[in-house]
């Protein structure tokens, strides 16, 4: 079988192209590492080019792999040496372990991953007195990363310190990389900016790899920061055998240092480029293709092009308002359920990890396996079970397991032999950690110093004041006071962008502890304590092969799915808050809902809600600006409905039962009408489908028929009619329940 079979036109112009600048401007689902592979083969079996001068780089190794794999396909087994090709960090260690004696460091060095690099910078920190309650050493180690990725040296963030941390940052930067080299060690970002520096440093050698590379392909080209950009340059300067692969439209990682100039400035670093448009898209049906075409159209910062497709066939965009989160998640969760085939065909995306809670919970009630991608579900996430176990202290003062998770989170320079003293001492007296911190300071004479006893001490008070607290005031107030009195909130601060995503998680706790605000003070932390308990039991049961997918938008890039449900459309949660007075965000936000549109194959639905409890706050926002640039004639349940429709809808509404009839036949079928949306919204998708009272007679999926005899906020004791079940108490916002009377 030839190479060149079953390539369109702009693929084979591509694979062609042999010499000189390429820029192949890939749209999304166009086949982009088709013309790729192809092109590198091509080279070696069709131009002579020997597989050891071609370079290809990509951003992961699993991209890396499924590219010598598909080479090697296409070459057959005649061609027993392969192309170099692997990730940008994994190519510059090869350039190292063999030229890195040159710059004064050993061939054998190590690599530090970020724990590694951490612990170094907390040890320079203590070395210098720098405090870690003032200077957080994540946010130091982030600095130190981000001057890496656009090659600045430690003299240059000193000259061009404005701050008090940056300052800091300055000092820390010299002295932790005095230190990697006296112990032979690179952290991750040196690998590209020690190769940069290598090469500036000594010509001879970059002109060595200029001639061994002569042919250099890169992947994702949009992504590249400053480093690889110009690591990049290097490489290609002798030869201008440089061909990139991108779509500046799905550039989402601005905040991780990606360049979109890299690739918009390409043609006018090579004037002589040939521009290969890939326009094709062999994913995705027609008006999703126009729909996600007529949102990034509203860039500025792009390079024309448009996506299209042979298919004719294909469902409108859904465009589905809600009452609220629940009617959301009830929505998505119905659809999953209706539908015949594998879960894994359908994803829910959202912008912000604390969305995915409520559709965790109704994935949970409905008995739906799910996976969080990229990420950890809700209730494992690291600061969620910090929070809790504060709580749990506080709630029960004996709890030891809580307190040694949270003693010193965030830091107060407790180490484990002071928790290891205090366990001696608390085992001798036969006392708990909590009353040994708090007590008589003698029974810890001889065992710790005076300082590490105050610490101590103060801890104990800290909690002992939080209890009181507890007892005065509602569980929502109680977190916010945790976050306060800790310190918690001031440390996720420091940690920039992973803080603000840590801190909207916990403002999402607050969100469901607000459910027990109304109850008894006192009885509402236990019930609360009680409902996250069983949450977790529930979660516990997840194990099926087969679930629905749960992932940010960033995740999904890449990916593609028959189904795709993007959720929280709404003005302040996508396109972002940060976003709204910052246009250079906005384009970022935009090019997130394109990439977000353009991984759904058949179904695509777009949610948005008319009021939002998130992040601990009601919110009223309106929905979002991107949905309003969609064509109407692309989507069905658009924003811009005839009158004529409405008229139908308030018709409908006048007759719940009308209503219910309508639902069985038409909300779930392929065929609804364009007014289906505000149906879903007023009628089917109601936030209270269920409202529970004490006495009701309910039906679970395992152990049938049963009465609620109590009920606190969500945690409800049922007596169930099998005497082998019993009472038990069950979170009735995840137990598979139904009222049946």
């Amino acid at each position: 079988m030839s190479l060149l079979e079953h390539l369109n036109e702009p693929q084979l112009q591509a694979v062609q192209t042999t010499d000189g600048p390429l820029l192949i401007l890939a749209g999304a689902g166009t086949g982009k590492t088709m013309a790729l592979t192809h092109r590198i083969a091509y080279l070696i079996s069709e131009k002579g080019v020997d597989p050891a001068q071609i370079l290809a780089v990509t951003f992961t190794n699993k991209a890396a792999g499924e590219m010598k794999e598909r080479i090697k396909s296409l070459l057959g087994e005649g061609f027993k040496s392969q192309p170099t090709m692997g990730t940008f960090h994994s190519i510059c260690v090869q350039v190292l372990r063999r030229e890195i004696q040159h710059l004064g460091y050993e061939s054998s060095f190590v690599i530090y991953d970020q724990d590694d690099s951490l612990a170094l910078v907390k040890r320079i920190m203590k070395e210098m007195q720098i405090s870690e309650k003032n200077f957080n050493p994540k946010a130091i180690r982030g600095a130190i990363s981000k001057a890496k990725n656009v090659l600045q040296t430690y003299e240059e963030v000193q000259r061009m310190s404005n701050s008090v941390f940056e300052q800091k940052v300055g000092m820390v930067y010299e002295a932790y990389q005095n230190q990697l080299m006296k112990l032979a060690a690179l952290d991750f970002d040196d690998l590209i900016m020690k190769v940069v520096e290598l090469f500036e440093t000594f010509p001879q050698i970059l002109q060595k790899f200029q001639y061994r590379w002569k042919y250099i392909h890169v992947d994702e080209y949009q992504d590249t920061n400053v480093a690889q950009y110009k690591l990049v340059q290097m490489l290609a300067k002798e030869f201008r055998n440089l061909c990139v692969v991108g779509d500046p439209d799905q550039n989402i990682y601005s905040w991780r240092g990606a360049d979109i100039t890299n690739i918009l400035q390409f043609e006018k670093e090579y004037p002589e480029a040939v521009v290969v448009k890939l326009e094709q898209n062999y994913r995705s049906t027609p008006h999703i293709l126009a729909g996600a075409e007529a949102v990034i159209q509203n860039n500025k910062s792009r390079i024309e092009k448009k996506l299209w497709t042979d298919e004719t066939d294909g469902q409108l965009i859904r465009m589905v308002d809600v009452d609220d989160e629940r009617g959301e998640a009830e929505y998505v969760v119905k659809r999953v359920r209706r539908h015949f085939g594998s879960m894994k065909d359908h994803v829910v995306l959202y912008r912000t990890n604390a969305q995915s809670r409520v559709i965790e919970e109704s994935c949970l009630r409905h008995g739906i396996p799910y996976k969080v991608i990229g990420g950890v579900k809700f209730y494992a996430r690291k600061e969620i079970k910090d929070i809790i176990a504060y709580m749990r202290l506080i709630h029960n003062l004996r709890d030891d397991g809580a307190l040694i998770r949270i003693i010193n989170t965030p830091s107060r320079k407790i180490g484990a032999k002071t928790l290891e003293a205090a366990q001696r001492v608390a085992t001798r007296h036969i006392e708990s950690l909590y009353q040994v911190m708090k007590g008589d300071k003698n029974q810890l004479d001889g065992e710790l110093p005076v300082s590490k006893i105050a610490v101590l001490q103060s801890f104990a008070r800290m909690i002992d004041d939080l209890n009181q607290f507890s007892r005065e005031f509602s569980v929502s107030a109680l977190i916010r006071e945790i976050l306060h009195r800790s310190g918690y909130d001031r440390m996720l601060v420091e940690e920039k962008e992973v803080g603000q995503t840590r801190m909207e998680n916990i403002q999402e706790l607050i969100t469901v502890a607000q459910k027990y605000d109304g109850l008894e003070i006192g009885v509402g932390l236990s019930t609360f304590l009680e409902e996250v308990a069983l949450v977790s039991a529930t979660d516990e049961l997840q194990g099926a092969e087969d679930y629905l997918t749960l992932m940010t938008v960033h995740n999904a890039k890449g990916l593609e799915f028959e189904h795709v449900y993007i959720i929280g459309l709404e003005d302040g949660i996508f396109p972002h808050s940060r976003a709204t007075f910052d246009p250079e965000q906005m384009e970022e936000e935009r090019r997130l809902m394109y990439v977000a549109m353009t991984r759904a194959k058949l179904y695509l639905h777009l949610l948005w809600a008319r009021r939002r409890l998130l992040f601990g706050e009601s919110q009223y926002n309106p929905p979002s600006s991107f949905l309003k640039e969609i064509p109407p004639e692309h989507a069905d349940g658009h924003l811009f409905a005839q009158k004529a429709e409405e008229e139908t809808v308030a018709q409908l509404r006048k007759s719940g039962q009308e209503a219910q009839e309508y639902q069985e036949k038409v909300v779930f079928s392929d065929e609804a009408p364009a007014f289906m949306n505000q149906l879903n919204g007023d009628v089917f998708a109601s936030s209270e489908p269920q409202v529970f009272v004490e006495g009701d007679i309910i039906e679970h999926r395992s152990f049938g028929k049963g009465t609620i005899r109590t009920l606190k906020g969500d945690i409800a004791d049922i007596v169930f009619d099998n005497p082998r079940y019993g009472i038990k108490k069950l979170a009735l916002n995840v137990a598979p329940v139904r009222k049946v009377g």
